[in-house]
């Protein structure tokens, strides 16, 4: 009868193959009568190259998991965002740290946190997980496809009241494109595309970041806002100082528009502070909502405005000097950018500017 290869004594290895246990290199005899090749020595050999047990290599899944444990700092988090169990997620986890021999999170009740080598992992991680998705892109390139995700994100003036036919668009261009956006502040969102966690931002401010790159695509008018009723409403321009007299309702600290807003009090001589600010709200609609109250004033967007003009619920009236502040682009500097997110980048460009003229 002729030998077959097969480990014996044999084990898990906790990837739900089986691995050799130590034996001798020998012919024997397993408990089925027939004859084996033993392998001696060699408690990591495993029939999946993928598996995590030492000097394997380690498979891109571990990785994606404990990238998202990372990033969301639960494990509970990262399952929801890779559609997976806790308990898958935990197995996941606990092979890498076995692959490594050491431990990467400490766990303390609800809290996660990164060990020291898991600061190391998680950079190394980034890295590979980007390249590999560089060379799909790549590859689908050099095949002529225009597709894939594109990570956007946005300042909430520029999401809600600029972007949505942009998107559409482009859409309907480029159906094999799978955009998600992102909307948060100003800030929030830069400092989002700084961590390559999106691709590419739009925001209303220009920005000095050191891992940044910011293009100027656009200029955009910011008027002041109150009802027919409003002391105000019968002025056809409004001045900084005049704002002092009245209840103010204000963007959120971080916001672009409470940036330049603060900017241009400011070259007034007037202290932002100074403003009977009543409340500070982080949606612009929210905001409008209150202002159409009659609890007070506020400064916004120009383009965030066509509605409540229409329904004649508020008026804008433009501040003297005006109020003007350029909308931007924002990349990681230095970074491979994938041809969706190059045409992108024109495309938005080119209507923006169409929108703001």
């Amino acid at each position: 009868m002729q030998p077959f290869l097969e480990c014996w004594p044999y084990t898990t290895n906790g990837c739900g193959l089986l691995a050799c246990a130590p034996a001798a290199l020998r012919f024997s005899s397993s408990p089925t009568g027939r004859p084996v090749v033993a392998l001696a020595g060699r408690a990591d050999l495993c029939l999946n190259s993928g598996c995590s047990r030492k000097g394997g290599p380690v498979a891109d899944r571990r990785l994606q998991v404990f990238h998202a444990v990372a990033k969301h700092l639960s494990f509970t988090k990262a399952g929801e965002a890779l559609h997976m169990t806790q308990p898958a997620v935990t197995f996941q986890i606990k092979q890498l740290e076995e692959r490594f021999n050491t431990r990467l999170f400490e766990r303390g009740g609800a809290r996660v946190s990164l060990t020291a080598a898991g600061e190391v992992v998680l950079d190394y991680a980034e890295r590979i997980l980007g390249l590999s998705n560089e060379l799909d892109i790549r590859i689908a390139e050099m095949t002529g496809q225009m597709s894939g995700s594109l990570l956007v994100g946005a300042s909430t003036t520029i999401a809600e009241f600029m972007l949505p036919p942009i998107l559409g668009e482009f859409n309907v261009r480029y159906p094999q494109v799978r955009a998600r956006l992102t909307v948060a502040n100003s800030e929030a969102i830069s400092n989002a595309v700084a961590a390559h966690t999106l691709d590419i931002g739009l925001i209303e401010s220009k920005i000095t970041h050191p891992a940044l790159q910011c293009e100027l695509c656009g200029d955009d008018e910011l008027q002041v806002v109150c009802t027919p009723g409003h002391p105000l409403a019968s002025r056809s321009e409004v001045d900084a100082r005049s704002l002092l007299a009245h209840d103010f309702i204000a963007r959120e600290p971080g916001s672009g528009t409470r940036e330049v807003t603060d900017d241009y009090l400011r070259a007034c001589g007037i202290e932002p502070g100074k403003l009977k600010t009543l409340m500070e709200l982080s949606s612009p609609e929210a905001l409008k909502g209150v202002v159409a109250t009659g609890l007070g004033c506020s400064i916004v967007s120009r383009a965030s405005f066509e509605k409540e003009r229409q329904l004649g619920s508020l008026i804008a009236i433009p501040l003297r000097p005006p109020l003007r502040r350029t909308l931007s682009l924002v990349y990681p500097k230095e970074r491979f950018r994938s041809r969706v997110v190059l045409t992108f980048v024109d495309f938005a460009k080119a209507k923006l500017h169409e929108l703001t003229a």
